[in-house]
């Protein structure tokens, strides 16, 4: 299997490493890359970076970070293992108290002990309303949180969340830093301090991120003593760095990972995931406001053929977030292409077909725009065979490549090419993407989506204890999504990777969406080890 990272990353301390280690990753002519191919050192191409590396804020819940540890993490079968945590949580009978036990061996990257007052620290002020983090939400079912004595916590719930252990990977943040500025806008955002393998020596936005191995870390320190992320928003340029030398591995798309496969000197990991790629259907739009349109759009994608000739068989068919050899998956819910019948929706509902092909209802024409992200082309391609599918069953998609800056102002009217996923628990994805209440919060529930059904089921899951009512429920919110489309879910994307041959202990693990700092062969790069010539 693939993976994802669980451990943090910290700290903001070795400037002068900085100057002398990753200076040469910066350069725009392409110089050689900080270390690349040094037994000790790594450089890794990723396509995207965080707002901000403090955990208060949302980076790393996931577990998926490398300066930071939570009470728990991740192992390459996503089995939940302790970190910061001496043991897995001790859970009362009734599901509404979590105790966990805490290392008394740990240090942050300061020198300062770790303590069960920083675990309250960052759930509390991650609670409170005046922090600015939208992923809170995950965080509903929390009625408090205290510390007993430096080495325990407990977690009291308000109602039982089965999935509460897998939230308590978010990293910890040190109370004595991060307690004495303020939680949005504070230092502690660029430079932060935690517990885990590695020090953040460095963060150029836009361009790369340098940490150097912890020697404080309670695991020990990594054989990798410096570890450097190249930010490369371009699929093709990432391809050129990698090949010339600059890049010790690199995320690349299928059609561009294709090239290496032959290549004696790399490997190429792909990590199964629950990634999708989907497209928003606002219902502010008056386009893709009817159901009809999107139940037509729904029907008329071929999401065989997106598998087959964009992905080159890296992934599978996707109708909603939940991958279909997922056990939370609702059999009876795959939607066939059916172009005719995609035709037959649109024409019952009074959507006729003009002169050009394209059809119109009173007065308004079957036309809206769709945005991809510049330089990402398997959203591009994603795009573009959705348009072609859509001129097909008489509706114009066009398409549009813009950063995010350009997209999200336009998020409420327009459509746009999306992604997310996560393989921990349904709640953690569905949720955000789905519940009216957070229509149009930041990147939650980007299509407006308000469906009544759906929001009873949503909230029914995650308030039950129970694996069998909760599964149900799971099954209305997809069966609800076929007959009430907000997006359509076109692939579920395997990620692949290629890294240069020169390590050992190079795993992945099931991935969510993300794949950038925390996803790919490097999640557990802290116990890389070089190859013995």
């Amino acid at each position: 299997m693939t993976a994802r990272t669980v451990r943090g990353a910290v700290g903001a301390i070795l400037a002068a490493a900085l100057i002398t280690g990753l200076a040469a990753c910066s350069d725009p002519a392409g110089g050689a890359a900080a270390g690349a191919g040094a037994g000790d050192t790594a450089v890794v191409g990723i396509a995207t970076e965080p707002d901000s590396l403090s955990p208060l804020l949302g980076y790393g819940k996931d577990g998926n970070s490398k300066i930071f540890d939570g009470l728990l993490t991740h192992d390459a079968d996503m089995t939940l293992q302790p970190a910061l945590a001496a043991a897995l949580p001790e859970v009362s009978p009734d599901g509404l108290t979590y105790t966990y036990a805490l290392r008394q061996d740990v240090q942050f990257s300061d020198g300062e002990p770790f303590s069960a007052e920083d675990v309250v620290f960052t759930y509390r002020t991650i609670l409170d309303p005046g922090t600015n983090n939208a992923s809170k939400t995950e965080l509903d079912a929390i009625a408090s949180v205290e510390a007993r004595g430096k080495d325990t916590v407990v977690f009291t719930l308000k109602y039982p969340y089965a999935p509460f252990a897998e939230r308590t990977v978010l990293p910890i943040a040190p109370e004595h830093v991060a307690g004495r500025q303020d939680v949005n806008s504070g230092d502690f955002t660029t430079h932060p301090v935690g517990t885990g393998p590695y020090l953040l020596t460095g963060w150029s936005k836009g361009e790369k991120l340098g940490f150097a191995a912890n020697p404080r870390y309670w695991g020990g320190e990594p054989a990798v003593k410096k570890f450097t992320m190249a930010v490369i928003k371009d699929d093709d340029v990432r391809v050129t760095r990698l090949r010339s030398g600059e890049l010790d591995a690199a995320v690349l798309p299928p059609n561009l990972a294709e090239g290496f496969r032959s290549d004696p000197a790399r490997t190429t990991y792909a990590a199964k995931t629950f990634d999708y790629r989907n497209v928003t259907l606002p219902t502010g739009n008056p386009v893709t406001g009817d159901v009809a349109v999107r139940r037509a759009l729904d029907t008329a994608v071929d999401r065989g053929a997106m598998v087959d000739k964009l992905l080159e068989g890296a992934g599978k068919p996707a109708y909603g977030p939940v991958p279909t050899g997922s056990p939370w998956f609702t059999a009876g819910t795959e939607r066939p292409h059916d172009l005719a019948a995609a035709r037959q929706i649109l024409d019952a509902a009074g959507w006729k077909a003009g002169g050009d092909g394209i059809r119109a209802k009173d007065g308004v024409r079957a036309s809206f725009p769709l945005w991809y992200t510049a330089g990402d082309k398997i959203r591009q391609d994603h795009a573009l065979a959705f348009a072609s599918d859509a001129r097909k069953a008489g509706i114009e998609v066009t398409t549009q490549a813009g950063t995010w800056e350009v997209i999200e102002p336009r998020m409420k009217s327009d459509a746009v090419l999306a992604g997310g996923g996560s393989p921990a628990d349904p709640d953690f994805d569905q949720y955000q993407l789905l519940t009216s209440s957070l229509a149009g919060d930041g990147f939650n529930n980007m299509a407006h989506y308000d469906n009544p059904a759906v929001d009873r089921a949503l909230t029914d899951a995650r308030r039950s204890g129970d694996p069998a009512a909760r599964k149900a429920a799971y099954d209305t919110v997809q069966r609800e999504l076929v007959k009430d489309p907000g997006y359509v879910f076109l692939t579920h994307i395997d990620h692949l990777y290629v890294v240069n041959d020169r390590w050992e202990g190079l795993t992945t693990q099931v991935e969510p969406h993300d794949h950038g700092l925390g996803s790919g062969p490097w999640w557990n790069v802290e116990r890389w080890k070089p190859k013995q010539k």
